[in-house]
């Protein structure tokens, strides 16, 4: 497991004043976070732009030095011993960085496995065992610069397994990628972690992504965990009003009874009439199913359809956004 307690980054820079004057400013990007990521769970780490979320990975995957805190690593210290820590831990970053076009796909993973100081035999079975996991196997011999966007982060994913680490941090890994590439990196991302039962740390501005892939997830805010928990946890926690669909049989003129029943549980109840007249929205910081069914019983009205609209993860960030 990794653990983090207490992890703080501040960026020291000189804010020039005049032609010969520079005065010492400084900017804390990450406060005092804490975090565990387990084996075999993917885990979210989420926020706008500019929340930290670069500089924590970078943190973690021993790239930056942080200012305090700790990074706990399977009982290691990751500040303290980083080359014993990056043999356990990779990095996969959307886009196409990290991968080298002229090489082909097979010829890049070698690289990097000679980097990790990866023995030739064992290196090789690996290589075979990590085209087959992302599908690529009949290009392992075509230059990069000839591969697809999926493809190329497919490549990427193998990348960041070569060295067989038990912690990955990914970084955007479906950027730019079109709908059904993006659902095949998914399950990649998913059997990775429930198969291979490497820890995944994700980043991603796709919510249906988090929702999806995510056992637990922490909202970033300006430097701050502002909330965690699971995503229907926080999506549930982000909504300040339920809204209700009811649709019941035509012919009924309920509209104005409607809202008097309803007014009388919540006052502040908004009620909208489509224009067929028998669809009603209801928006209600209070739970109005069981008055909608009492009322529609009581007025021998039949109900077609009554049902909740299911929160959204998206609008619970924003909305912890707006309030941190």
């Amino acid at each position: 497991m990794i653990k983090v307690k207490n992890l703080k980054k501040i960026y020291e820079t000189k804010l020039r004043k005049g032609f010969f004057k520079s005065e010492k400013t400084h900017l804390e990007a990450v406060k005092n976070i804490s975090m565990e990521i387990e084996k075999g769970k993917i885990v979210g780490l989420l926020g706008i732009n500019g929340a930290g979320k670069t500089t924590t990975i970078k943190m973690l995957s021993t790239l930056l030095l942080p200012t305090s805190g700790s990074i706990d690593v399977d009982g290691i210290d990751a500040i303290k011993n980083p080359m014993i820590v990056k043999k356990r831990i990779n990095m996969v970053a959307g886009g196409e960085r990290m991968i080298y076009w002229r090489l082909t796909g097979r010829e890049n993973l070698w690289y990097y496995g000679q980097i990790y100081g990866i023995e030739n035999k064992i290196l090789s079975r690996r290589i075979d065992e990590l085209l087959r996991l992302v599908g690529i196997t009949e290009k392992q011999d075509t230059p990069v610069e000839n591969y697809s966007k999926g493809m190329k982060q497919r490549l990427q994913i193998a990348r960041g397994l070569i060295n067989n680490p038990d912690y990955i941090f990914m970084d955007e890994p479906t950027l730019g990628l079109d709908a059904l590439i993006a659902k095949e990196l998914r399950s990649h991302v998913k059997k990775i972690a429930c198969e291979e039962g490497k820890g995944i740390l994700l980043t991603s501005h796709y919510m249906e992504e988090i929702e999806e892939l995510c056992d637990y997830v922490y909202i970033l805010n300006k430097g701050e965990i502002i909330e965690k928990g699971t995503p229907k946890q926080l999506a549930t926690l982000g909504l300040k009003n339920k809204t209700i669909y009811l649709k019941v049989e035509e012919g009924f003129s309920i509209y104005e009874k409607l809202c008097s029943a309803c007014s009388i549980e919540d006052k502040s109840v908004i009620i909208k009439q489509d224009n067929s007249k028998n669809v009603f929205t209801i928006t209600s910081a209070l739970d109005l199913n069981l008055t909608l069914s009492k009322f529609c019983m009581s007025n021998n009205v039949p109900i077609i359809k009554l049902y909740e609209e299911e929160p959204k993860l998206e609008d619970a960030i924003i909305r912890f956004a707006k309030e941190a």
